[in-house]
């Protein structure tokens, strides 16, 4: 994954754990294959992104791009699979690097 992508996906997560009322941020946490099999049959998500954390935690981003939905998913490295965010309006953007660094 390149770097880029990787600091996507954590200013993606931040945002999605930041712009959320503390009343909706309670964690919704389960076994992974159930969390991807949800995402998979109740929404169309597939993965879309994936990184590490500073703590050895798997995030990814899973979306749907029929239907617009995404999810981000921490996995911790005791196995246990927890959403962080999810929306709609999901959308992939495939930016050029800038040709001149100045």
């Amino acid at each position: 994954m390149s770097r880029r992508r990787l600091v996507l996906l954590s200013a993606a997560t931040l945002a999605a754990s930041t712009a959320m009322p503390a009343a909706a941020q309670s964690t919704s946490c389960e076994i992974r294959e159930r969390m991807l099999m949800n995402l998979a049959r109740n929404y169309g998500e597939t993965r879309q992104s994936i990184g590490l954390d500073g703590s050895g935690s798997l995030m990814e981003l899973f979306a749907s791009r029929e239907t617009g939905t995404w999810t981000i998913i921490k996995t911790l490295p005791n196995g246990l699979t927890c959403m962080i965010g999810s929306g709609e309006s999901f959308e992939t953007i495939a930016e050029e690097p800038d040709s001149d660094p100045a």
